[in-house]
Parts: structure tokens; sequence; C-alpha cells
């Protein structure tokens, strides 16, 4: 078998296997502060005394290993190809898919364990996923190297790492690198098919517009500034994007699949809470691990868009 695919395979059978010897034998697991067993989580499921503290919830990121497994199989039988980054076994298309499997066990060590640490985990496992897309079409639409592409990630990441886990995933200052970084994806999609220098200078709005999407509106932002101060990184992109694009990529039907997997998924989510309409805590289908299975078909989606680009 395949390396590329035997790997990733083995480190998840890995992590399985420590995750229930550590849960049978120390004080792996705990309870969110403020609640106990059999109460109703944050998140809707019932607290309980197993395994996974919220099973279904725990469980249901087995759809983000999945598709990341997918992932590593289909690179890992196929040879590289100039014209894309995500085709075959590169730097790019694996660290993607490694991502997207460790979506499932940062998550499912937050639903699972309920620890800070396992909240530190989760929230971590979607920044180191997120901050892919736009950094790729960043240095890919410039030019620059692969290279200096990975040094920036892993860059962003450990800083972003260390600081989180001292201070918080908002870093103790209202800082939110999860939306800023789906507003700068989609600001260098669209700068990536209308290259111009006017809609540089305008694209920061493009991410504001994508904000309300998600029901934050620009009057809460002007209105809460202490919160959104933030927001005037939404113009970093087009700040660096300074000559025209040199990729193309073909948006249908991957790019919108994927979008409308997240949308929904986000949608399943905001009425997933206690006292929301979709919350049933004694069902064995919860709300949020719905919100797990399709993001994760979002991401499989995303990485067939992602081969599509060819370089100009």
């Amino acid at each position: 078998m395949n390396r590329v695919f035997l790997l990733p395979l083995i480190t998840v059978v890995i992590f399985f296997i420590l995750y229930f010897v550590l849960a049978s034998t120390t004080s792996f697991l705990s309870v969110e502060k403020g609640y106990a067993i059999g109460e109703i989580s944050r998140w809707c499921e019932r607290i309980s005394g197993g395994f996974f503290r919220e099973p279904f919830n725990a469980l249901s990121n087995l759809g983000f290993i999945t598709t990341g497994l997918i992932m590593f199989w289909i690179i890992a039988h196929e040879p590289k190809n100039q014209e894309s980054r995500f085709v075959g076994p590169t730097p790019v298309a694996i660290l993607y898919a490694a991502t997207a499997v460790f979506l499932g066990p940062g998550s499912l060590l937050m639903h699972g364990t309920h620890t800070e640490w396992g909240q530190w985990a989760d929230w971590l496992s979607m920044i180191l996923y997120i901050s892919i897309p736009w950094l790729i079409n960043l240095f890919g639409s410039q030019g620059w190297s692969d290279q200096s592409f990975a040094k920036t990630y892993l860059s962003i990441i450990f800083v972003y790492s260390m600081l989180s886990w001292f201070f918080g995933y908002d870093l103790g200052i209202n800082f939110n690198l999860w939306s800023l970084s789906i507003g700068w994806w989609i600001i260098t999609e669209v700068l990536l098919n209308f290259w111009s220098n006017t809609l540089r200078v305008l694209s920061g709005f493009i991410a504001i517009a994508v904000m309300a999407v998600f029901g934050i509106f620009p009057n809460e932002i002007i209105q809460s500034p202490n919160l959104y101060w933030w927001v005037p990184f939404f113009w970093l992109p087009g700040i660096l994007m300074n000559k025209k694009p040199k990729i193309k990529k073909n948006y249908n039907p991957w790019f919108f699949l994927g979008v409308g997997f997240y949308l929904s998924a986000f949608a399943i989510w905001l009425q997933g809470y206690p006292n929301m309409p979709l919350c049933n805590p004694d069902s064995i289908i919860q709300p949020h691990g719905i919100w797990h299975i399709l993001s994760s078909l979002a991401t499989l989606s995303f990485f067939f868009f992602f081969r599509t680009e060819k370089k100009l």
C-alpha cells in the first residue's frame, strides 16, 4: 500500500487506540465547567459517562477523517501534475488532506473529553484548515514559491497555537482569525477572477458582505469596534495581490457544492443549541453532529475544486 495513504491511516488508528487507552485508565475525560453527567451540554447532546462525553457529536467527526483519507487515497495513486499543486502527492495536496483529517480528532477531543485542551485542539484544527485556501491563493496568484508558502503557513500556525494556548482562541484581544480567514479566502477568489486595481481598493467590502451572510451586519461592526477592530485587515489581500493573478480555477460544480454544504451545515448549527428548534438532547442524531458531516463533505468538495487550478 502506498505510504502516502498508509501513514495517515496508521496515524488515525494510533489516535483512537491512545484515546481509548487513556479514557479507560486515567483522568483523561472531564466534564465542562458548569455541567454534570446527565445534563444537556451547550451543544445540545446529553452528557454521557462513557468514553465520549457527547457520543454522536464526537463520533460524527469520523466524517472529516474519512473524507481526508479519501483525499490521501486519490493523491497517493496518481502522478504529479505540473499544472496543479493539488494533483498527485505534492506538499500542498498532502498538507490540505492532513488538515482535513485533523479536523476530526480536533473536534472529537472537544466533544469527547470536555477539557479545555480539547477545546484548544478543536479551534486549532479549524485554523490549520482555513488558513490554507487564502494563503494558497495569495502565493499562487503572485507566483511566489511553495517554499515561501510553507514557511509562512507554519509560522502563522506556530505563533497562533502558542498564543491561543495561553490567551484563548481570540488571543485575549477579540481577534477572530477564523472569520478573517474566511473573508480572505473569498476576497482572493474574487481577485483571481476579476483582478483590477479598483477591486483591490474595494476588496475588503467583499468580506464584510460575507459576514452579513453569517449574520454579522455592517451596523454591528460599526457599533462594536472593540469586537470587530480587526475588520480593516480584510484589505490585506488586496494590498498584497498587486499584480494580475497567474492561476485560474473552475468553480462549477465543486466550489458551489462546497459552499452549499457549508451553508447548510451552518444553518443547522445555528438551530442546534439548547432551547433552539432542532435541539433534542435524547435523540441519537444531533444537529451539531450533522454540522460535522456536512462540513466534512464541504472539505472534500473544496479539495476537488482546488484540483481544477491551472497556471496561466
